[in-house]
Protein backbone atom coordinates (compact mmCIF):
# COMPACT_ATOMS: atom_id res chain seq x y z
CA UNK A 1 0.00 0.00 0.00
CA UNK A 2 1.31 3.46 -0.90
CA UNK A 3 1.01 5.68 2.19
CA UNK A 4 2.10 9.30 1.72
CA UNK A 5 3.01 11.39 4.76
CA UNK A 6 2.77 14.99 3.65
CA UNK A 7 5.96 16.93 4.31
CA UNK A 8 5.38 20.56 5.20
CA UNK A 9 8.02 20.88 7.92
CA UNK A 10 5.89 19.28 10.68
CA UNK A 11 7.75 17.65 13.54
CA UNK A 12 6.27 14.17 14.02
CA UNK A 13 6.84 12.49 10.64
CA UNK A 14 9.41 10.05 12.08
CA UNK A 15 7.11 8.77 14.83
CA UNK A 16 4.32 8.31 12.26
CA UNK A 17 6.69 6.29 10.04
CA UNK A 18 7.65 4.10 13.00
CA UNK A 19 3.98 3.55 13.90
CA UNK A 20 3.25 2.44 10.31
CA UNK A 21 6.25 0.07 10.43
CA UNK A 22 4.85 -1.51 13.62
CA UNK A 23 1.71 -2.26 11.57
CA UNK A 24 3.76 -3.82 8.78
CA UNK A 25 3.55 -0.88 6.36
CA UNK A 26 6.10 1.51 4.90
CA UNK A 27 5.16 5.16 4.45
CA UNK A 28 7.06 7.79 2.52
CA UNK A 29 7.46 11.48 3.33
CA UNK A 30 6.89 13.86 0.42
CA UNK A 31 5.49 17.18 -0.73
CA UNK A 32 5.50 16.06 -4.39
CA UNK A 33 1.99 16.60 -5.71
CA UNK A 34 2.03 13.60 -8.10
CA UNK A 35 3.29 11.20 -5.42
CA UNK A 36 0.62 12.44 -2.99
CA UNK A 37 -2.13 12.12 -5.61
CA UNK A 38 -1.11 8.56 -6.50
CA UNK A 39 -0.95 7.34 -2.86
CA UNK A 40 -3.76 5.13 -1.54
CA UNK A 41 -3.73 6.70 1.93
CA UNK A 42 -2.50 10.13 2.99
CA UNK A 43 -1.45 11.31 6.45
CA UNK A 44 -1.09 15.00 7.30
CA UNK A 45 1.01 14.94 10.48
CA UNK A 46 1.60 17.92 12.70
CA UNK A 47 3.75 19.27 15.46
CA UNK A 48 4.43 22.93 14.89
CA UNK A 49 2.85 26.33 14.44
CA UNK A 50 -0.15 26.95 12.17
CA UNK A 51 0.88 30.15 10.33
CA UNK A 52 4.30 28.85 9.27
CA UNK A 53 2.75 25.45 8.40
CA UNK A 54 0.20 27.09 6.08
CA UNK A 55 2.95 29.23 4.53
CA UNK A 56 4.85 26.03 3.63
CA UNK A 57 1.61 24.47 2.30
CA UNK A 58 1.11 27.45 -0.01
CA UNK A 59 4.76 27.31 -1.15
CA UNK A 60 4.27 23.68 -2.24
CA UNK A 61 0.72 24.45 -3.55
CA UNK A 62 -0.62 21.81 -1.16
CA UNK A 63 -3.36 24.23 -0.09
CA UNK A 64 -4.91 23.68 -3.54
CA UNK A 65 -4.19 19.94 -3.72
CA UNK A 66 -5.33 18.64 -0.33
CA UNK A 67 -9.00 19.78 -0.45
CA UNK A 68 -9.58 17.95 -3.76
CA UNK A 69 -8.03 14.60 -2.75
CA UNK A 70 -10.42 11.65 -3.08
CA UNK A 71 -8.59 8.97 -1.09
CA UNK A 72 -8.71 8.71 2.74
CA UNK A 73 -6.77 11.54 4.41
CA UNK A 74 -5.89 11.58 8.14
CA UNK A 75 -4.84 14.81 9.85
CA UNK A 76 -3.02 14.41 13.19
CA UNK A 77 -2.91 17.20 15.82
CA UNK A 78 -1.88 20.37 13.92
CA UNK A 79 -2.68 18.38 10.76
CA UNK A 80 -6.31 18.11 11.91
CA UNK A 81 -6.44 21.81 12.80
CA UNK A 82 -5.16 22.77 9.33
CA UNK A 83 -8.08 20.87 7.76
CA UNK A 84 -10.47 23.33 9.47
CA UNK A 85 -11.62 26.76 8.27
CA UNK A 86 -9.20 28.84 10.32
CA UNK A 87 -7.24 28.90 13.57
CA UNK A 88 -6.62 31.59 16.17
CA UNK A 89 -2.95 30.50 16.15
CA UNK A 90 -1.39 33.31 14.12
CA UNK A 91 -4.91 34.28 12.91
CA UNK A 92 -4.45 31.79 10.09
CA UNK A 93 -6.87 30.81 7.32
CA UNK A 94 -6.59 27.05 6.87
CA UNK A 95 -7.81 24.49 4.30
CA UNK A 96 -11.56 24.83 4.93
CA UNK A 97 -12.52 21.15 4.81
CA UNK A 98 -14.03 20.84 8.30
CA UNK A 99 -16.56 23.57 8.99
CA UNK A 100 -15.15 24.66 12.34
CA UNK A 101 -12.54 27.14 13.51
CA UNK A 102 -9.77 26.37 15.99
CA UNK A 103 -9.64 28.36 19.23
CA UNK A 104 -7.06 28.78 21.99
CA UNK A 105 -7.80 27.14 25.33
CA UNK A 106 -8.91 29.87 27.77
CA UNK A 107 -6.35 30.73 30.47
CA UNK A 108 -8.87 31.68 33.16
CA UNK A 109 -10.69 28.40 33.90
CA UNK A 110 -8.04 26.64 35.97
CA UNK A 111 -6.64 24.27 33.31
CA UNK A 112 -2.99 24.04 32.30
CA UNK A 113 -2.26 25.17 28.74
CA UNK A 114 -1.05 23.32 26.75
CA UNK A 115 -3.00 20.19 27.61
CA UNK A 116 -0.20 17.64 27.75
CA UNK A 117 -0.58 13.94 28.50
CA UNK A 118 -3.30 11.29 28.48
CA UNK A 119 -7.02 11.99 28.28
CA UNK A 120 -10.10 10.00 27.27
CA UNK A 121 -12.15 10.07 24.08
CA UNK A 122 -15.88 9.29 23.99
CA UNK A 123 -19.01 9.80 21.82
CA UNK A 124 -17.20 7.74 19.17
CA UNK A 125 -19.00 7.94 15.80
CA UNK A 126 -16.82 6.52 13.05
CA UNK A 127 -15.34 3.33 11.61
CA UNK A 128 -12.03 4.92 12.62
CA UNK A 129 -12.84 3.76 16.18
CA UNK A 130 -13.68 0.14 15.39
CA UNK A 131 -12.48 -1.99 18.32
CA UNK A 132 -12.08 1.07 20.59
CA UNK A 133 -14.29 1.42 23.67
CA UNK A 134 -15.50 4.85 24.85
CA UNK A 135 -13.20 6.43 27.47
CA UNK A 136 -9.97 4.86 26.20
CA UNK A 137 -6.96 7.11 26.79
CA UNK A 138 -5.11 8.90 24.00
CA UNK A 139 -1.99 11.08 24.16
CA UNK A 140 -2.49 14.82 23.55
CA UNK A 141 -0.25 17.90 23.40
CA UNK A 142 -2.03 21.06 22.27
CA UNK A 143 -3.00 24.63 23.19
CA UNK A 144 -5.77 25.00 20.57
CA UNK A 145 -8.97 23.01 20.08
CA UNK A 146 -12.02 22.58 17.87
CA UNK A 147 -15.39 23.21 19.51
CA UNK A 148 -17.82 20.27 19.35
CA UNK A 149 -19.47 20.62 15.92
CA UNK A 150 -21.53 18.56 13.48
CA UNK A 151 -18.38 16.89 12.10
CA UNK A 152 -17.15 15.75 15.55
CA UNK A 153 -16.64 11.97 15.74
CA UNK A 154 -15.12 11.95 19.24
CA UNK A 155 -15.23 14.28 22.22
CA UNK A 156 -12.77 14.93 25.07
CA UNK A 157 -13.28 16.84 28.31
CA UNK A 158 -10.59 19.28 29.45
CA UNK A 159 -12.21 22.04 31.48
CA UNK A 160 -15.09 21.68 28.98
CA UNK A 161 -15.93 19.40 26.06
CA UNK A 162 -14.20 19.82 22.71
CA UNK A 163 -14.01 17.78 19.49
CA UNK A 164 -11.02 15.42 19.66
CA UNK A 165 -11.71 13.93 16.20
CA UNK A 166 -13.51 15.14 13.07
CA UNK A 167 -14.72 13.54 9.86
CA UNK A 168 -16.19 14.78 6.60
CA UNK A 169 -16.37 12.49 3.56
CA UNK A 170 -12.87 11.01 3.00
CA UNK A 171 -11.21 13.42 5.46
CA UNK A 172 -10.52 12.39 9.06
CA UNK A 173 -8.76 14.39 11.76
CA UNK A 174 -7.63 13.49 15.28
CA UNK A 175 -6.42 16.01 17.83
CA UNK A 176 -4.55 13.29 19.75
CA UNK A 177 -1.42 11.46 18.56
CA UNK A 178 -2.37 7.88 17.61
CA UNK A 179 1.31 7.17 16.90
CA UNK A 180 2.06 7.85 20.59
CA UNK A 181 -1.11 6.37 22.10
CA UNK A 182 -0.12 2.73 22.59
CA UNK A 183 -2.21 -0.18 21.31
CA UNK A 184 -5.43 1.83 20.92
CA UNK A 185 -3.64 4.47 18.86
CA UNK A 186 -2.21 1.66 16.72
CA UNK A 187 -5.75 0.30 16.31
CA UNK A 188 -6.94 3.68 15.01
CA UNK A 189 -4.08 3.80 12.47
CA UNK A 190 -4.88 0.21 11.47
CA UNK A 191 -8.56 1.16 11.01
CA UNK A 192 -7.55 4.15 8.87
CA UNK A 193 -5.40 1.95 6.64
CA UNK A 194 -8.36 -0.44 6.20
CA UNK A 195 -10.75 2.31 4.98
Amino acid sequence: MKIAIIDYGAGNTQSVLFALERLGHTGFVTHDREKITSAEKIILPGVGEAASAMKKMREFQLDQLIPVLKQPVLGICLGMQLLCNATEEGNTNALGIFDTSIQKFPQNIGIKVPQMGWNTIYDLKSELFEGIQPNEYMYLVHSYYSPVCKEAISVTHYGFEYASALQKDNFYGVQFHPEKSGKYGQQILHNFLKL
